[in-house]
């Protein structure tokens, strides 16, 4: 978040963080803290047990059950991709033909 990415936050720009490693719950709110301070509109994915602290700065707070560290990642990723698929059909993408993928095939 430091030196370039923070200069690209703008007023009500989204921006989503993910705090889902009780560990780094006071950086990650700390960080909000700096982009909510630019004029950004926050969404925390978080775990369920961290969602009413994280609520107290986020805008908005999408809560995920909690499962096994190991497969914690697999988990957090699925409403991460769902609001990808989204907002690509808001802003018009043909999600089934993404544009400058290249199709490559090697056949020995």
């Amino acid at each position: 978040l430091k030196h370039g990415t923070i200069s690209l936050v703008t007023n009500n720009m989204p921006v989503i963080a993910v705090a889902t490693q009780r560990e780094l719950l006071d950086k990650t709110i700390s960080n909000v803290k700096e982009v909510k301070a630019r004029g950004a509109k926050v969404l925390c994915l978080t775990l369920e047990s961290m969602a009413q602290e994280a609520g107290k700065t986020a805008d908005y707070v999408l809560p995920i059950p909690e499962t096994h560290p190991l497969l914690q990642p697999s988990l957090n990723v699925i409403p991460l991709q769902v609001l990808a698929y989204y907002a690509a059909l808001a802003r018009g993408c043909d999600v089934d033909k993404p544009r400058n993928l290249a199709k490559s095939v090697t056949v020995e």
